[in-house]
């Protein structure tokens, strides 16, 4: 087999053409990567400041405004007036005149006890005292006579004492006659029970037959009044300090429509009539360190009975001037301070931390720290840091549950300088 022709060396100095093609084909490779990342950053450098190549937050614009500071307490409802019903005379009951669970009014005829006894009673203190009405007139005459004769010495002066004294004597008689006569007349009232009060009737505790004693431990029946109703409400004297302290900073207003008190029912719903604080206790109770705050409502549709457990929002009073910033804004930096993130007119965010008094719905009340008009952070806070440019959107937010519920359209980008031309 024949031997192939050997290739010759290429000259002294000079490189094979294949390594010399691979480093011009690197070189221009290169030189192509540089003109476009030139060209890259030639195009991006104008809008270096435009939306596009800004991270998109949700901001809300606070506005001082009159804040109502309430306390949600727990409560008890009570009767205005309440009234146990028990017999003043004893007997046999013979009827019910109530429709049990019904409204009665103060006088009303409750109960009717036999009052047969009681009248014959009532009739022997009025023959009684007629009878000592008729010793009136014999003793007044006796006494005049003496009065006539003793001038004569026809009688003696113990005669004239006597005949005055047996006056006296008939006429005192008279006098207790005629209260006999108005205790038995009130003895014979009291056979018919009468409500003392107005207001709504429990049931019977006795029935027709039974037999009752004056001023018996047990109550016929009771009524309450429930329009207006009571609610007491039971306050900590240590937020009874920090409210007198705000009052006289001038922090809070305890007059005005805004200071009062509603209600949360069990089931959630807000009682619809507002009440109004009747009185506080003058003494704090030493085993729970509180107080007693009694309100009154008006109940004309019997919602409200007594016993409910119920939630207080009294109105502690109004802070003027001041901030509510979306609680789901604030945030804790490592000291543990409270943080929030603002955007700034130049659109750039800036940290920083706020005074949180205390909360209001899903807000926090800060009175301090903060101007008209500035835009706090509520969404997007994990794309936003200190310094950084950000596109801001304004948002709303639901006060109920705190979450975003609306967005407006996107601001218009600041112009960053040096963008023109």
């Amino acid at each position: 087999m024949p031997t192939p022709p050997a290739i010759p060396a290429p000259p002294a100095g000079t490189r094979p053409f294949h390594t010399r093609r691979r480093r011009q084909l690197c070189v221009a490779a290169f030189a192509l990567g540089v003109l476009a990342l030139a060209g890259c950053r030639e195009e991006a450098a104008p809008g270096a400041g435009t939306a596009a190549a800004r991270p998109e937050v949700g901001v809300v614009v606070l506005h001082p405004q009159s804040v109502a500071i309430t306390a949600e307490l727990p409560g008890r409802t009570s009767a205005s007036l309440v009234a146990e019903v028990r017999p003043q005379v004893g007997g046999l009951i013979q009827k019910r005149l109530f429709r049990e669970g019904t409204e009665v009014a103060e006088g009303d005829a409750l109960y009717q006890i036999d009052p047969k006894s009681f009248e014959a009673a009532y009739d022997a203190a009025r023959a009684a005292l007629k009878q000592a009405q008729s010793q009136v007139p014999s003793a007044s005459s006796r006494l005049e006579r003496y009065k006539g004769l003793i001038r004569q010495n026809a009688v003696s002066k113990q005669d004239l004492d006597d005949a005055e004294a047996t006056l006296e004597s008939a006429q005192a008689s008279v006098a207790a006659a005629e209260a006999d006569v108005q205790t038995a007349k009130i003895n014979l009232d009291y056979t018919t029970i009468r409500a003392p009060i107005s207001g709504r009737i429990d049931k019977s505790a006795l029935t027709p037959g039974a037999l009752v004693t004056a001023s018996q431990d047990t109550a016929l029946t009771t009524i309450r009044r429930l329009d207006p109703i009571n609610v007491d409400i039971p306050q900590s004297s240590t937020n009874f300090l920090n409210l007198r302290q705000a009052v006289q900073e001038g922090r809070l207003r305890t007059e005005g429509p805004d200071v009062s008190v509603s209600l949360l029912l069990e089931n959630g719903t807000e009682y619809p009539l507002k009440g109004h604080l009747e009185f506080a206790e003058a003494n704090v109770d030493e085993s729970t360190g509180t107080f007693i705050l009694r309100a009154e409502f008006p109940n004309p549709d019997r919602l409200l009975l007594p016993g409910v457990f119920v939630r207080a929002v009294i109105g502690e009073g109004v802070a003027d001037n001041s901030f509510l910033v979306p609680q789901r804004a604030v945030t804790r930096n490592t000291k543990g301070q409270p943080v929030a993130l603002f955007v700034s007119a130049e659109g750039k965010v800036e940290q920083r931390v706020v005074q949180t008094g205390r909360s209001v719905g899903n807000n926090w009340l800060v009175n301090t720290g903060i101007s008209d008009g500035e835009r706090v952070i509520v969404d997007g806070l994990q794309r936003a840091s200190d310094g950084q440019q950000v596109k801001a959107v304004e948002v709303t937010i639901d006060e109920t549950t705190g979450e975003v519920i609306d967005r407006k359209t996107a601001e218009t980008a600041p112009a960053q300088p040096g963008s023109e031309g």
